[in-house]
Protein backbone atom coordinates (compact mmCIF):
# COMPACT_ATOMS: atom_id res chain seq x y z
CA UNK A 1 0.00 0.00 0.00
CA UNK A 2 2.91 2.50 0.73
CA UNK A 3 4.07 1.57 -2.31
CA UNK A 4 1.01 2.52 -4.34
CA UNK A 5 0.92 6.22 -2.32
CA UNK A 6 4.59 6.60 -3.71
CA UNK A 7 3.53 6.21 -7.04
CA UNK A 8 0.49 8.53 -6.78
CA UNK A 9 2.42 11.48 -5.20
CA UNK A 10 5.54 11.38 -7.21
CA UNK A 11 3.17 10.77 -10.29
CA UNK A 12 1.12 13.79 -9.72
CA UNK A 13 4.61 15.92 -8.98
CA UNK A 14 5.96 14.66 -12.34
CA UNK A 15 2.64 14.78 -14.29
CA UNK A 16 2.63 18.62 -12.98
CA UNK A 17 6.36 19.00 -14.38
CA UNK A 18 5.07 17.61 -17.67
CA UNK A 19 2.35 19.47 -18.26
CA UNK A 20 4.15 23.14 -17.11
CA UNK A 21 6.98 22.37 -19.83
CA UNK A 22 5.07 21.24 -22.33
CA UNK A 23 2.66 24.32 -22.04
CA UNK A 24 -0.06 22.32 -23.12
CA UNK A 25 -3.57 20.88 -22.06
CA UNK A 26 -4.43 18.68 -25.18
CA UNK A 27 -6.50 15.67 -24.99
CA UNK A 28 -2.91 13.78 -26.27
CA UNK A 29 -0.67 15.35 -23.92
CA UNK A 30 -2.53 14.61 -21.14
CA UNK A 31 -2.76 10.76 -21.93
CA UNK A 32 0.76 10.74 -22.68
CA UNK A 33 1.52 12.56 -19.48
CA UNK A 34 -0.57 10.49 -17.33
CA UNK A 35 1.01 7.34 -18.50
CA UNK A 36 4.68 8.47 -18.88
CA UNK A 37 4.28 10.00 -15.13
CA UNK A 38 3.35 6.41 -13.94
CA UNK A 39 5.82 4.66 -15.57
CA UNK A 40 8.67 6.69 -14.19
CA UNK A 41 7.02 7.25 -10.74
CA UNK A 42 6.54 3.14 -10.44
CA UNK A 43 10.32 2.37 -11.42
CA UNK A 44 11.72 4.92 -9.24
CA UNK A 45 9.30 5.84 -6.30
CA UNK A 46 11.15 3.71 -3.72
CA UNK A 47 14.79 5.51 -4.67
CA UNK A 48 13.30 9.13 -4.89
CA UNK A 49 10.29 8.94 -2.04
CA UNK A 50 11.20 8.15 1.42
CA UNK A 51 8.17 9.30 3.28
CA UNK A 52 5.72 9.49 0.77
CA UNK A 53 3.70 11.76 4.22
CA UNK A 54 5.78 14.47 3.69
CA UNK A 55 5.17 15.28 0.24
CA UNK A 56 1.24 15.88 1.50
CA UNK A 57 2.34 17.97 3.97
CA UNK A 58 0.77 21.53 2.39
CA UNK A 59 3.13 23.76 4.41
CA UNK A 60 6.60 22.34 3.09
CA UNK A 61 4.91 22.49 -0.50
CA UNK A 62 3.91 26.61 -0.36
CA UNK A 63 8.14 26.26 0.98
CA UNK A 64 9.01 24.95 -2.29
CA UNK A 65 7.10 27.11 -4.26
CA UNK A 66 7.34 30.31 -2.36
CA UNK A 67 11.24 29.24 -2.84
CA UNK A 68 10.84 28.68 -6.62
CA UNK A 69 9.27 31.85 -7.21
CA UNK A 70 11.98 33.63 -4.92
CA UNK A 71 14.81 31.58 -6.80
CA UNK A 72 13.65 32.02 -10.33
CA UNK A 73 12.48 36.07 -9.95
CA UNK A 74 14.71 37.04 -7.03
CA UNK A 75 18.14 35.24 -7.40
CA UNK A 76 18.74 34.15 -10.92
CA UNK A 77 18.06 37.45 -11.99
CA UNK A 78 20.15 39.50 -9.72
CA UNK A 79 22.82 36.42 -10.41
CA UNK A 80 22.69 37.15 -14.51
CA UNK A 81 22.30 40.68 -14.14
CA UNK A 82 26.11 40.37 -12.05
CA UNK A 83 27.81 38.08 -14.68
CA UNK A 84 25.90 39.92 -17.32
CA UNK A 85 27.79 43.60 -15.74
CA UNK A 86 31.19 41.68 -15.56
CA UNK A 87 31.47 40.17 -19.01
CA UNK A 88 30.35 43.86 -20.19
CA UNK A 89 32.51 45.73 -18.25
CA UNK A 90 35.75 46.83 -20.00
CA UNK A 91 37.97 45.99 -17.52
CA UNK A 92 36.82 42.50 -16.88
CA UNK A 93 37.58 42.61 -13.20
CA UNK A 94 36.62 39.08 -11.86
CA UNK A 95 37.79 37.67 -8.56
CA UNK A 96 37.46 33.97 -8.96
CA UNK A 97 38.06 31.80 -5.84
CA UNK A 98 37.02 28.55 -4.31
CA UNK A 99 35.40 29.45 -1.28
CA UNK A 100 34.79 26.48 1.71
CA UNK A 101 31.06 27.08 2.62
CA UNK A 102 29.61 25.28 5.97
CA UNK A 103 25.73 24.33 5.18
CA UNK A 104 23.43 22.94 7.93
CA UNK A 105 21.34 20.98 5.47
CA UNK A 106 21.64 16.95 6.62
CA UNK A 107 19.30 15.11 4.23
CA UNK A 108 20.71 14.17 0.70
CA UNK A 109 17.37 16.31 -0.73
CA UNK A 110 18.46 19.56 1.29
CA UNK A 111 21.97 19.45 0.41
CA UNK A 112 21.35 18.44 -3.44
CA UNK A 113 18.64 21.16 -3.47
CA UNK A 114 21.08 23.78 -2.13
CA UNK A 115 24.10 22.42 -4.22
CA UNK A 116 21.97 22.64 -7.55
CA UNK A 117 20.47 26.21 -6.18
CA UNK A 118 24.09 26.80 -6.03
CA UNK A 119 25.30 25.71 -9.63
CA UNK A 120 22.31 26.99 -11.31
CA UNK A 121 22.81 30.63 -10.36
CA UNK A 122 25.11 32.04 -12.98
CA UNK A 123 29.09 32.95 -10.98
CA UNK A 124 28.65 30.03 -8.53
CA UNK A 125 29.29 26.13 -9.64
CA UNK A 126 29.67 23.36 -6.56
CA UNK A 127 32.50 21.48 -7.16
CA UNK A 128 32.91 19.34 -4.62
CA UNK A 129 30.76 18.36 -1.11
CA UNK A 130 32.21 16.73 1.82
CA UNK A 131 31.21 13.29 2.85
CA UNK A 132 29.31 14.07 5.64
CA UNK A 133 27.51 16.80 3.66
CA UNK A 134 28.58 19.68 5.92
CA UNK A 135 30.73 21.91 3.36
CA UNK A 136 30.37 22.67 -0.24
CA UNK A 137 33.54 23.65 -2.18
CA UNK A 138 32.00 26.57 -4.23
CA UNK A 139 33.90 28.08 -7.62
CA UNK A 140 32.36 31.87 -7.34
CA UNK A 141 33.45 33.75 -10.29
CA UNK A 142 32.98 37.14 -8.09
CA UNK A 143 34.56 36.22 -4.71
CA UNK A 144 33.41 38.91 -2.61
CA UNK A 145 33.90 37.26 0.90
CA UNK A 146 35.78 34.40 1.70
CA UNK A 147 35.50 33.69 5.56
CA UNK A 148 33.38 30.63 5.01
CA UNK A 149 30.25 32.24 7.47
CA UNK A 150 30.33 35.56 5.61
CA UNK A 151 30.73 33.34 2.23
CA UNK A 152 27.66 31.15 3.66
CA UNK A 153 25.59 34.33 4.20
CA UNK A 154 26.07 35.81 0.36
CA UNK A 155 25.95 32.71 -1.35
CA UNK A 156 23.38 29.94 0.03
CA UNK A 157 22.20 31.07 3.69
CA UNK A 158 18.46 31.61 1.59
CA UNK A 159 18.92 28.25 -0.46
CA UNK A 160 19.88 26.42 2.21
CA UNK A 161 17.29 27.39 4.76
CA UNK A 162 14.36 27.16 1.87
CA UNK A 163 16.14 23.06 1.75
CA UNK A 164 16.17 22.47 5.36
CA UNK A 165 12.40 24.00 5.21
CA UNK A 166 11.20 21.51 2.82
CA UNK A 167 13.13 18.35 2.83
CA UNK A 168 14.35 17.98 6.65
Amino acid sequence: MRKLFKVLILSLGVFTVYIIYTGSVKLYDIATGVIVSLIVSYLTANIVIEDWRKALDLRRVATFIKFAFRYLLIDEVKAHALVIRLGLSPRLSLKPAIVKIPINSRSDYAVTMTSLAITNTPGTVVVDLTEDNSVLYVHWIYATKIEPQEAYKEVCEVFDSYARKVFD
